[in-house]
């Protein structure tokens, strides 16, 4: 059993057939999300992004064909709304079906074909590690950090929160890992006293703080406050 990590789509496509389970790792925001919804028993259905009217389209379409709610961009989205926001979150309803379409995390999650999927980022890390362990089989692992996009052409942009998230699921795993995924259990390691401060400073923490979703921030750093492990299981994470 080895702990492998690549980024992003091209990570999941290189070894979603060598492993026994995938995890992604979104922390600003997806899986973030994901975890804060699923704590409350919610249901949470990844979907495509597609910003176009016929995306919008579909994605009400899909939502409406598993009663689901399609939760808003997160600058749509109002007061007691659903959306990327983990705060937007917080207060889902038990058993609400939730439709989260995010360019990043729900895109790698669609794209692990029958490979079992988590839902890993700092709040959970070591519940998730642990979840996953015994769930790999022996099998194994890859961590997914799944980066955020370059506006200009829409292209893999790293950041550092997914690459940071990835290493505290790693170091909690404790097990063999591949140079990949021993470089980013390493950097967490190192940063672990430091990391929230980074992850604050940093494009994507500074994109929100600005924006005026500090709380998002806030809540994506709170390490290990979760006991969760979100499992993808028939096309909904849950826990």
């Amino acid at each position: 059993m080895t702990v492998r990590c690549e980024w992003g789509l091209k990570g999941v496509e290189l070894l979603r057939d060598r492993a026994g389970v995938i995890v992604i790792v979104d922390v600003l925001s997806f899986t973030t999300a994901v975890d804060v919804a699923t704590a409350r028993g919610a249901l949470i259905y990844p979907h495509a992004y597609d910003r176009s009217a016929d995306g919008a389209a579909r994605a009400e379409e899909a939502a409406r064909a598993v009663g689901a709610v399609l939760a808003l961009p997160r600058k749509v989205a109002a007061g007691g709304q659903y959306s990327l926001s983990p705060a937007s979150l917080a207060g889902a309803a038990p058993a609400a079906r939730i439709m989260l379409p995010s360019p990043n995390g729900s895109t790698l999650t669609l794209a692990c074909g029958d490979t079992p999927v988590f839902a890993g980022c700092l709040r959970n890390a070591t519940a998730l590690a642990d979840s996953v362990r015994a769930f790999a089989g022996g099998r194994d692992i890859a961590v997914i950090p799944a980066g955020e996009r370059w506006p200009q052409d829409d292209s893999l942009r790293p950041a550092i929160e997914d690459w940071l998230g990835a290493g505290a699921i790693i170091s909690a795993l404790g097990l063999p890992c591949a140079p990949e995924a021993e470089l980013a259990r390493i950097s967490f390691e190192a940063a672990r006293a430091d990391f929230a401060h980074l992850i604050r400073t940093s494009m994507s923490g500074r994109e929100l703080i600005e924006g005026g979703y500090e709380g998002d921030v806030e809540m994506a750093i709170d390490l290990d406050v979760s006991d969760g492990a979100p499992l993808l299981v028939d096309g909904a994470y849950r826990q």
